[in-house]
């Protein structure tokens, strides 16, 4: 979930449009659409209306939290949201859906538009992203995992470490993985930014607000990073993922990230990065990730 001011962003300042056709993925199962469903309305009638008095229905008693801002356990997160003041009534559908929602097996993921000002000219506005991964289990939300940095005064909650995902993959999803791998292994953590040409469509489309679209513009701005030299590719990551979700054309990948402690510059404390791909018909078609304009 992204909490609210101050904390996280602002739900009802989301300026996103509705789910697309091509964002739900037509090889999701039953199971996985009720997830989906389910942690929408969890969101629109707990977190966007405050109903913190259904928190139960919806989460685990021993939920785990890994934004660095929210305490651990479903009491945290009343007590945090019931801080923010008394609920208001519960919409019939979300006002501002997620732009991108899939499950796979017990994950759902969801990838949520923003807008802000654009600090190169403040009479504009830009878009960016965020994301919620969520993993259910016995019916009800057990773990949370957003792109939430610190912002709150005091220590930041331990970082609770979780097994990475085993999912039954396709064919076609593990093809999706190996070509998203390319890219985000060997194109940029090794720099062979040639295999650009066979993994991505001359049409990408890039929505961090900082690279430009198509696969011309992105090599344009890795070309510029300064000191990389192409690196011998090897199979292992050179910083792997910590959680690897594919569902359909989607291949998500999470990250964590070190950062200091506003409160205590001395300390550094653990968020979390993530990169979202569409693959079709062989190439990468889009991409998401979290990051903010640069200037």
């Amino acid at each position: 979930m992204k909490f609210l001011k101050g904390v996280l962003l602002a739900f009802l300042f989301i300026t996103c449009g509705p789910i697309r056709a091509q964002d739900m993925p037509s090889t999701m199962t039953a199971h996985e659409k009720a997830n989906v469903k389910m942690v929408l309305d969890w969101y629109r009638e707990v977190i966007v209306a405050r109903h913190v008095d259904l928190a139960p229905k919806y989460q685990a008693e021993d939920y785990i939290q890994h934004n660095p801002n929210i305490a651990t356990g479903r009491a945290a997160f009343v007590r945090y949201f019931s801080s923010l003041g008394p609920p208001v009534p519960i919409p019939d559908r979300l006002p501002d859906p997620p732009a991108v929602a899939f499950g796979k097996a017990d994950y759902v993921v969801l990838v949520w538009n923003h807008s802000a000002v654009d600090p190169a000219n403040p009479s504009r506005t830009y878009n960016y992203n965020s994301f919620d991964c969520l993993r259910i289990q016995n019916g009800k939300v057990q773990e949370h995992w957003d792109d939430a940095q610190k912002q709150a005064p005091g220590p930041a909650p331990a970082a609770t470490v979780s097994a990475q995902p085993t999912l039954n993959l396709s064919a076609q999803e593990k093809k999706n993985l190996a070509i998203a791998t390319r890219e985000l292994k060997d194109m940029l953590q090794y720099n062979h930014l040639e295999i650009a040409n066979e993994t991505m469509a001359d049409s990408y489309i890039q929505h961090n607000p900082n690279v430009p679209n198509g696969r011309e513009g992105f090599l344009k701005f890795f070309s510029s990073r300064p000191n990389r030299p192409p690196e011998p590719i090897t199979p292992e990551w050179k910083n792997p993922p910590t959680r690897t979700i594919v569902s359909g054309p989607y291949v998500f990948f999470m990250w964590d990230r070190k950062a200091k402690d506003p409160a205590d510059p001395s300390k550094e404390y653990t968020w979390d990065h993530f990169d979202l791909v569409r693959v079709d018909n062989g190439k990468i078609q889009e991409h998401w990730d979290e990051a903010k304009k640069n200037s």
